[in-house]
């Protein structure tokens, strides 16, 4: 199915909150990001998904948003899609704990 970008925003949108919500219900830390299997299995779906969506927006309205990194979040994606084991899990904690608030809320003004 082929999304349009507004589309897209949404549903990167609603995987991020979704993400963010799990991980504040379940006092989900760092500590947790960097040791625990299933909490960096159950973290990855929503960052392939985002990252995803991000990669298939059109480059027209990733050039109009110069402001959140659409490179990064694509890139991202595809390092955990194509090189699991080299996932450097103190990244991915930064991502989850310190990015993720900031492109909700990045995403939420372009709504």
């Amino acid at each position: 199915m082929k999304y349009s970008d507004n589309q897209r925003i949404q549903k990167i949108y609603e995987n991020a909150e979704k993400l963010q919500n799990y991980i504040n219900e379940h006092g989900i830390t760092r500590d947790d990001l960097l040791n625990d299997y299933a909490i960096q299995w159950l973290v990855t779906t929503p960052l392939y998904n985002i990252g995803e969506h991000v990669y298939y927006l059109s480059d027209e309205y990733k050039t109009a948003h110069p402001e959140i990194q659409w490179f990064m979040i694509a890139g991202l994606r595809h390092r955990l899609v194509h090189d699991y084991d080299g996932t450097n899990w103190n990244i991915i904690a930064d991502v989850i704990l310190e990015e993720l608030p900031v492109l909700i809320n990045q995403i939420k003004e372009l709504l």
